[in-house]
């Protein structure tokens, strides 16, 4: 049976191909901002509001029917007035305590192999950079295509999020817009992610790469004969 990341191996090497990867169910089995709920509710930070949303989101997010401006927006709000530096370090120590153990080892061998090839390597995930950031650094990835919050001139956040919301079809132009000024081939590139809201990408993408696909991606592999990456859910990465 084809493999598709031994496959890598034998891709044309160079920058201009391009390696998108999807972070939350795709690189890390689940939802990296749960984490980060965790630590806010041990410590009593939490609000009941913003306990009811992190529940809530958790749920349609496994579902795949999550809101996602309205949800990330509303986690803004209530993270307002906390200094940016104070989350990059909580959610840093937080990967290295709980999310590094949740990576997929499969998907550091196809980074790892992308990597080796000379591919740009890009994390393109809806999460914002207190989270994403991390994982990046982690695996060596130098670009990184995410959501920002906005920010104070002392530096804390306003309650919003920088517009555009990268999620679905912004999410996808955005990796089309990186390709541009990066002098990416789109049609020789690969993108992984495993939500319907990557179709978008993956039509724009040669090498399109559903990881453990829910059901309309699942579809949409099937009824185009993409090849599909289903790393273990009990398989966490310990090379990081």
């Amino acid at each position: 049976m084809h493999d598709p990341i031994a496959a890598i191996a034998t891709a044309p090497p160079g920058a201009h191909i391009g390696a998108f990867f999807d972070m939350d169910g795709t690189l890390v089995d689940g939802f990296t901002p749960a984490a980060h709920a965790r630590h806010r509710i041990r410590n009593r930070q939490a609000r009941f509001g913003e306990f009811v949303g992190i529940a809530e989101a958790a749920l349609r997010y496994r579902f795949g029917r999550m809101q996602f401006d309205s949800l990330l927006t509303r986690a803004a709000g209530f993270l307002r007035g906390t200094e940016l530096r104070e989350l990059e370090s909580v959610c840093e120590e937080l990967f290295h305590s709980d999310i590094r153990h949740k990576v997929f080892d499969d998907m550091v061998t196809a980074i790892r192999a992308h990597q080796q090839a000379g591919h740009t390597v890009v994390l393109s995930s809806s999460a914002l950079t207190i989270h994403a950031a991390p994982v990046a650094r982690a695996f060596g990835i130098e670009h990184l295509i995410c959501n920002s919050f906005e920010l104070d001139g002392r530096g804390r956040l306003t309650g919003a999020i920088q517009a555009p919301i990268i999620w679905g079809d912004v999410k996808a132009a955005a990796a089309v817009a990186f390709s541009h000024r990066h002098g990416i081939d789109l049609s020789r590139s690969y993108f992984y992610g495993d939500g319907e809201e990557e179709l978008t990408l993956m039509h724009k993408v040669g090498n399109p790469r559903p990881v453990n696909p829910r059901r309309a991606l699942a579809t949409a592999a099937a009824q185009h004969g993409w090849p599909t990456l289903r790393p273990s859910r009990t398989t966490v990465s310990r090379s990081l």
